[in-house]
């Protein structure tokens, strides 16, 4: 997957979110958002994700535009500020839900998925009793159980301690290795700095290169 982001500003109402944001991204390769909140780094994601659009500019996955050839990513994982799911059900229940908008998995990917983000799919306690924490790790099962090309992960680590950290790092390095393009959002720096492939600083809409 090859993503073009292509002189894009983004403004709502009067204030400037995104300003002349140009950035070419490609597969198997994590690409580190860093800056403080309001900064701009939620809403790029939501622009490649096709949740928004651009008010000048233009967004190209593959070659084809974003908002006129597609609606959203063909292939694509998201986690974006807080997650929530249905308090009722446990936690893999709420997964097969969502796995079954389009049947590309089954019971084992979810698992796995669970798993791998240190949940037990076994675990019969409802989502409304989840810590925080195993919250955070459910969307991040949510998001990488169907292998997409392309995980946006706005704050991955949140509410994790310092082992959860290093388990989801993990995590989104085997995604990377397989192939995915991850573009993670986060403010702390050192945490990115160990992370990413490319670390790219945002600040008031600005997006510029950074070494990693």
């Amino acid at each position: 997957m090859r993503i073009e982001i292509r002189d894009v500003t983004k403004t709502i109402k009067s204030a400037l979110i995104l300003d002349r944001v140009t950035l070419t991204l490609e597969s198997g390769r994590i690409y580190g958002l860093q800056g403080p909140n309001g900064s701009g780094k939620t809403m790029l994601m939501r622009l490649v994700a096709g949740l928004i659009r651009p008010t000048k500019g233009e967004v190209l996955i593959d070659g084809r535009r974003l908002g006129r050839d597609m609606d959203f990513p063909p292939s694509l994982g998201l986690l974006i500020e807080n997650p929530a799911f249905l308090p009722e059900y446990t936690g893999k229940r709420n997964l097969e839900l969502l796995a079954g908008l389009q049947n590309r998995i089954g019971d084992g990917e979810i698992r796995t998925a669970m798993t791998d983000a240190g949940l037990d799919p076994d675990d019969r306690r409802k989502y409304r009793k989840y810590s925080l924490g195993m919250k955070q790790r459910l969307g991040i099962a949510a998001a990488v159980m169907e292998k997409p090309e392309l995980l946006l992960l706005d704050e991955p680590t949140n509410a994790l301690d310092e082992g959860g950290v290093e388990e989801i790092c993990r995590l989104i390095r085997r995604e990377r290795d397989r192939g995915a393009l991850v573009i993670a959002a986060c403010h702390d720096r050192e945490l990115l700095e160990g992370l990413a492939d490319e670390l790219y600083t945002v600040a008031e809409g600005r997006v510029e290169r950074r070494e990693a």
